[in-house]
């Protein structure tokens, strides 16, 4: 019999009509998605992903992006080797820059990059149809068939999910699959049977096997299933058994996902990632991490690919990346945290309204405990799910990705507004009833007619087409726009015999392979023909721009491009014409071009250290390109040049920026010791 004021938790069964519901419900949301974004590039992260699951699937070599565990990548390279996908010969690689240009250049250069991404598309599609459906399960059997179905219907409508079902990246199938797990691992420690506890491990696994941030959820389980064992009233060292059999499997998953192999290619790992595993932890600035890596690898507790990701993880996720971030136009300059609220933030800009009233309407029926007493632990499971990544969020300086990286909130706003639907739906008052069903007309009304999802906002961001001049992270664009590109240059500026300027992406892929395959263009690339030969503090002529590059930066500031309008825009792909002060666009152009002498299958030092030199005297401020130069005069003995460069570098950091001690240690090494026995400080751009 129900409490005064609680619904009744319905049953858990599930009938045909149910599976059939389900199956209707994803396949629309898999429709909706696949129109939407039917106008989408390659995200700059894709061709990364794709070519290293080929390689994976094909010669199972692990040595490409091991930055991410394999699960999407093997699916993904699955589907796009089948297809014949040209796996170039494998070479050696010089960090991350060196690799990105190796495999960009097998998608965009030696394979046709229009096919292989509708093959990664659809595999992807089926990828996150087959992750819906688990979650699903896992919420049917705790909430009842009615509940999981409402939950999906609100991830099948948010534009960000929906954005992310086609691509080949690991947030989305993380997010999924953590809740999942916790849900899972939830019915394991209440039944304890052994076919739960299998299919818990099972999901815990391939959780492992998507993201690194996959630790939270593992930890979050480890703690429950103690609890749970230990305060069952049977034999505790049973239940303690369950659950250490439960992780094991967890960890033969993730083992299987790489072929059962602790080193990264089939003849050993000697020369095969893209900077040594050791150099790679060594990297770490926290003693403790080191150590832990370090003991993980010596004892063979996990794959040497996978604890290379986790060392790239842990340095450049947690320990931070020295880039600005903007939110509601506030800036967080290069080193500096951006504060807890970030990433909620980030979540209430990008959901639909709609969708957001009811999860704070399930958020008050939680706090006002007014539904059945079995749902008490899975709500518990849930929200501690989503409140674990949360804090996780708040310690790590990942704010550069911005929603993406929060996507495992997602599954719990979704079981919120799941809560509130179904609480209005066994209401006696028609008041609840219309409440929610006008809040899902809104979210539909606002998410559903949504084309290039990724960059949706909402009202309280500025709305998408604001949002740009408030927000700066790659909730914005993640490089997408590439064919607009194409097709405005197609269009407008060759047939005139213009040659813009590329801004567009901001990362590795520019200068737009698509575009460098056919056309001339200028850049900070040393591909692209007439790249450093622009001396001028103002730069004339076209300019393809991401939006992201709007945002007030101490450094490499665009602050001529803010103040100006576009002359046309497709989404935040900016298109400039005219005259523009960017007095420190040469010395990024050497800078760049240094880059590109030393991470190269080439590397030419001496004459990277001339383009460096150059570069830090027009812009000191650039306290990367410093750091460089300083390293390159310590590897050949020059003491002096090396301190005068350190110190320019030290002299030029924002105050409190976590460089600061380790720049006045390594001027006290050098002062002190033989310059060429020192390590190298890492470029905090580099990663």
């Amino acid at each position: 019999m129900a409490t005064a004021g609680r619904p009744e938790a319905p049953s858990t069964r599930s009938s045909p009509l149910y599976w059939a519901a389900l199956a209707a419900l994803i396949g629309l949301g898999v429709l909706r998605s696949a129109v939407a974004t039917r106008l989408d590039g390659f995200s700059v992260d894709e061709p990364y992903h794709v070519v290293a699951g080929v390689s994976y699937v094909r010669a199972g070599d692990y040595r490409l992006n091991p930055e991410h565990p394999p699960l999407v990548k093997l699916w993904a390279g699955a589907a796009v080797s089948a297809a014949g996908f040209h796996l170039p010969p494998f070479r050696p690689l010089a960090d991350k820059h060196d690799e990105r240009h190796f495999t960009d250049r097998a998608v965009f250069l030696e394979n046709d990059p229009e096919a292989v991404q509708r093959t990664t598309r659809a595999a992807l599609f089926a990828l996150s149809a087959l992750l819906l459906a688990l979650l699903a399960e896992a919420v049917r059997l705790h909430f009842g068939p009615g509940f999981a179905l409402s939950a999906i219907l609100f991830l099948v409508i948010d534009p960000t999910v929906a954005a992310h079902m086609p691509v080949a990246m690991t947030d989305l199938p993380v997010a999924l699959l953590a809740t999942a797990a916790a849900l899972f691992a939830l019915r394991a420690f209440q039944t304890w049977r052994a076919r739960d506890i299998l299919a818990a491990g099972l999901c815990l696994g391939l959780t492992l096997g998507a993201k690194h941030s996959a630790l939270v959820a593992v930890a979050l389980v480890g703690v429950a299933g103690l609890v749970a064992a230990l305060r069952d009233r049977g034999s505790k060292a049973r239940r303690l058994g369950s659950v250490a059999a439960l992780f094991a499997i967890a960890l033969l998953v993730l083992w299987g996902l790489y072929g059962f192999r602790f080193a990264a290619t089939p003849g050993g790992d000697a020369a095969s990632f893209n900077r040594p595993l050791e150099a790679k932890i060594e990297d770490l600035r926290s003693p403790l991490l080191r150590g832990a890596l370090g003991g993980l690898e010596r004892g063979h507790v996990l794959p040497r690919a996978y604890l290379w990701g986790l060392a790239d993880t842990l340095r450049a996720g947690v320990e931070g990346r020295d880039y600005a971030v903007m939110a509601f136009g506030r800036v967080w300059q290069e080193g500096q945290r951006a504060p807890a609220w970030y990433f909620p933030a980030n979540v209430a800009v990008k959901v639909p309204l709609g969708l957001l009233a009811l999860s704070l309407a399930g958020l008050v029926i939680v706090l006002r405990r007014r539904f059945p007493g079995t749902w008490r632990a899975p709500l518990a499971a849930v929200l501690a799910t989503a409140a674990a990544f949360l804090v996780a969020l708040a310690g790590a300086r990942s704010e550069y990705a911005g929603v993406r990286h929060a996507l495992p909130i997602y599954p719990a706003l979704a079981i919120l507004a799941a809560l509130a639907a179904t609480t209005a739906a066994t209401s006696r008052s028609i008041l609840p009833r219309a409440a929610a069903a006008l809040a899902v007309a809104v979210a539909l009304a606002s998410a559903i007619p949504v084309v290039r999802p990724w960059e949706y906002f909402n009202a309280l961001g500025g709305g998408t087409a604001a949002a740009c001049r408030t927000f700066n992270n790659e909730g914005l664009d993640i490089g997408q726009r590439e064919r607009e590109a194409v097709a405005y240059y197609r269009k407008k500026l060759a047939p005139a015999g213009i040659v813009p300027y590329w801004f567009y992406p901001w990362g590795v892929n520019g200068p737009g392979e698509e575009l460098a395959r056919h056309y001339a263009i200028r850049g900070h690339w040393s591909t692209s023909p007439d790249g450093a030969g622009d001396d001028d503090a103002t730069l004339k002529g076209t300019f393809f721009f991401a939006a992201t590059g709007l945002t007030p930066t101490r450094l490499y500031d665009n602050a001529a491009f803010r103040e100006s309008a576009p002359v046309t825009r497709f989404g935040n792909l900016l298109v400039y014409q005219g005259s523009f002060a960017l007095p420190w666009y040469r010395a990024s152009v050497l800078a760049d071009r240094a880059n590109d002498l030393l991470k190269s299958a080439s590397p030419n030092a001496g004459e990277a250290e001339k383009l460096l030199a150059e570069a830090v005297a027009l812009y000191p401020d650039d306290y990367g390109s410093a750091i460089v130069l300083g390293n390159l005069a310590a590897r050949r003995g020059d003491r002096a040049e090396a301190v005068r460069a350190f110190a320019i570098a030290s002299a030029h950091l924002r105050p409190g920026n976590a460089l600061g001690p380790i720049l006045d240690e390594h001027l006290k090494r050098l002062a002190a010791e033989p310059p060429q026995s020192l390590p190298e400080v890492r470029d905090p751009f580099s990663e």
